[in-house]
């Protein structure tokens, strides 16, 4: 599979400067994390659920997540469950004649649940790259990580978890610290099997009654950025010992009313002949989500929870890596450079510090690798009207 596999080659050509690369389930997991992308959750309930993973991964989507927890009713579990499996096997039935198949996770509630599940898969197992683990703390967390080794050893498949931060006492300031302290001792004792760490934030409102509109991001709702900003000064350090943290779910698909101005600028839009698309992202609150996927990446995650596929091409498009970022991280990795300095930018307009933009620089190549580099004059108006599906 590929970033931007489900466009024509001639369109990708255009493009972009470097296509993105190909990776399969098995691919090393350095790259697998880097590549989450747009992360689509569905309930395990859907009845034509291997159609519906076919269907979203010839439409760009790359990872799913099939949610046995919060998106389902308690009453529903053990039919979601017997759901799951078969729509599972149907999948592995059809995956050598299916064309890219996405990575696909299992979000479960209870640790049990995670080698009951994969001795129920059998040889379907084959198409499952892990399982999303809620609400995740050391204390409850072990027992998950434990649960996905045993099944892992027994089915004799790599099995990736991706644990869930949004538990109160990571939302407390009392119990912040404690808790992600307890946290790394955690994944980083399961370092090899943890793929991502993925943040709950509507759990985090919901701790306070919260809950932000369209026209806000979660960096606007201050007790939840500073969450946030502990997790990754904490989790998601660049030194080694980090781990890849996700951006948190944009839950509006349609604004009725806006209360403040739109925020995508005219001008982009105009210079790619495209005010047609930008009418279409301010109708469906795309405005606010390509802020806040801006503001994420700033914030130092990468890729995104999304509950509805047309989360998904602002995601991939806002995480193409433009063709100056490209030339100042390979400029600051030259290995004449290895001895620091400071460096005018290719583009003249900035100045690169090779010893502290070095891990910046490693991170932007990274993620070119996995959503590659756009053409030196393409946009991401340029990029965001190719990854709709048509």
């Amino acid at each position: 599979m590929r970033h931007f596999g489900h466009i024509a080659p001639e369109v990708r050509q255009r493009l972009f400067y470097r296509e993105p690369s190909d990776f399969t389930a098995g691919s090393p997991a350095r790259l697998l994390a880097a590549a989450l992308g747009a992360t689509l959750y569905s309930p395990a309930t859907r009845p034509r659920l291997a159609d519906d993973i076919v269907k979203q991964s010839s439409r760009g989507v790359v990872s799913m997540v099939l949610c046995l927890e919060d998106s389902i009713g308690d009453a529903d579990v053990v039919d979601a469950e017997e759901n799951l499996v078969r729509q599972i096997q149907v999948l592995a039935e059809c995956a050598p004649y299916a064309a890219d198949p996405p990575l696909v996770f299992i979000r479960v509630r209870t640790p049990g649940q995670i080698p009951d599940l994969t001795r129920r898969l059998g040889p379907a197992v084959s198409v499952l790259s892990g399982f999303v683990l809620p609400k995740f703390t050391e204390e409850r967390g072990i027992p998950f990580l434990e649960a996905l080794a045993s099944a892992e050893s027994a089915s004799g498949h790599r099995l990736f978890a991706m644990p869930v931060l949004e538990s109160p006492e990571l939302l407390y300031r009392e119990t912040r610290v404690e808790t992600l302290e307890g946290i790394f001792r955690a994944v980083d004792k399961f370092r090899d099997r943890v793929l991502a760490l993925r943040l709950g934030v509507t759990d985090f409102c919901s701790s306070y009654g919260l809950r932000r509109g369209p026209d806000m991001t979660a960096y606007d709702v201050q007790v939840v950025a500073s969450v946030i900003s502990d997790v990754v000064n904490m989790l998601g350090r660049a030194d080694g010992t980090g781990f890849t943290v996700t951006g948190p779910v944009w839950e509006y698909f349609r604004v009725q009313e806006r209360m403040f101005k739109p925020q995508l600028r005219r001008s982009p839009f105009l210079e790619g002949q495209a005010d047609e698309l930008r009418a279409a992202l301010i109708e469906h609150a795309m405005d606010g989500l390509l802020r806040e996927i801006a503001l994420d990446q700033t914030n130092g995650l990468l890729g995104k929870t999304c509950i509805h596929p047309s989360h998904v091409p602002p995601v991939h498009a806002l995480s193409v890596v433009s063709h100056e970022e490209f030339s100042d991280a390979q400029d600051i990795l030259r290995p004449e450079r290895g001895g620091g300095g400071v460096l005018r930018s290719a583009y003249t307009n900035k100045m690169n510090e090779v010893k502290p933009h070095r891990a910046w620089a490693e991170r932007t190549l990274l993620r070119a690798e996995a959503f590659g580099v756009a053409g030196e004059d393409i946009g991401f108006v340029e990029l965001l009207a190719a990854a709709i599906p048509t």
